[in-house]
């Protein structure tokens, strides 16, 4: 994959890239591009991250509007709707230094509606815009074996597949503008329910006296084989729980997805337990460690630990 995204890269002639966002998921995705042969500029709001972007290659910038003035394409990876609201829409913003047919990629997890109304006003200032959220975690966006589910036009679709493919392994348009978004929220519904299935099962089979490792072993190879179990099943039976995606952001996004249903009229009375969980997680103290430490919070319902605060 590495191989063939350089060689799309270098018949770019070595195409402009800016990445705002270069945190957990965003600096290896443009370490990613670096690697892929584009000329990759990145901007966060601290600078070490900016700092080791440059030492790999890439080069550094000051601000939103550096980044977007010598861009050709210009990719946000950001928390929240109201990090992509400012970072796009406000007063020195993207849209404000954009180049006119600027390829605009939100690669963050938000509200649909979010996406919709940055979409209306990109294509007004002249810019391409794409929703295209990400799943796969920061192994994936290490490995560049994303999933990406990317809503907006079909032409702007494939002008940014090179890049896409640069980050991803499974790269899909799902539809208009915020179906990504739609997308992803039914992905973190049903990664969140699995989690929640799996810490039960974990807590079942230990409090049953069976050995965790030996029972996931079989498990992963039968029906109730997931994806939680094969990247995660290790790091949860030895309770170590460093954030690849933190539970902040996974509560944030069944909020998205829960806004979702509402809004459609559609019942998710599974995803509002989850939501629940979550809620409970973040109460004791669990908020900034990988969703899977949801783990923790089952075994303190089971009455089988309490809860440590700050437990990585």
């Amino acid at each position: 994959m590495g191989q063939a995204a350089g060689q799309k890269g270098r018949e770019a002639n070595m195409e402009t890239v800016g990445v705002i966002g270069l945190g957990v998921m965003g600096a290896p995705m443009a370490a990613n591009l670096v690697k892929a042969g584009y000329d990759v500029i990145g901007y966060c709001r601290s600078p070490g991250p900016v700092e080791r972007l440059a030492a790999a290659g890439g080069r550094a910038a000051t601000s939103v509007a550096d980044v977007t003035a010598r861009a050709d394409a210009v990719l946000t990876v950001l928390p929240d709707s109201p990090d992509v609201e400012e970072v796009v829409l406000g007063a020195d913003g993207v849209l404000r230094h954009a180049r006119d047919g600027l390829l605009l990629i939100d690669f963050s997890t938000v509200r649909p509606e979010t996406s919709a109304a940055v979409a209306e006003a990109a294509r007004k200032a002249g810019v391409r815009p794409l929703d295209a959220p990400v799943s796969g975690g920061e192994r994936g966006a290490i490995d560049g074996t994303l999933s990406i589910m990317a809503g907006g036009r079909e032409e702007d679709f494939a002008a940014a597949r090179p890049l896409f493919e640069a980050v991803g392994r499974t790269v899909v348009h799902v539809g208009g503008d915020g179906a990504g978004q739609t997308v992803k929220a039914a992905n973190q519904m049903i990664v969140g329910g699995v989690i929640a299935l799996v810490s039960e099962a974990l807590v079942l089979l230990e409090a049953s006296g069976v050995p965790a490792d030996s029972a996931l072993t079989v498990l992963k190879g039968g029906l109730a084989g997931n994806q939680v179990m094969n990247v995660k099943g290790e790091s949860m039976l030895a309770r170590s729980f460093e954030p690849g995606f933190r539970i902040d952001l996974h509560h944030k996004d069944l909020g998205i997805a829960l806004s979702v249903a509402r809004s459609k009229g559609v019942a998710t009375p599974l995803t509002g337990v989850v939501a629940q969980l979550l809620t409970a997680a973040r109460a004791r103290g669990l908020g900034s460690l990988d969703h899977s430490a949801l783990l923790l919070l089952v075994e303190e319902l089971a009455g089988r630990a309490p809860v440590r605060e700050g437990h990585a």
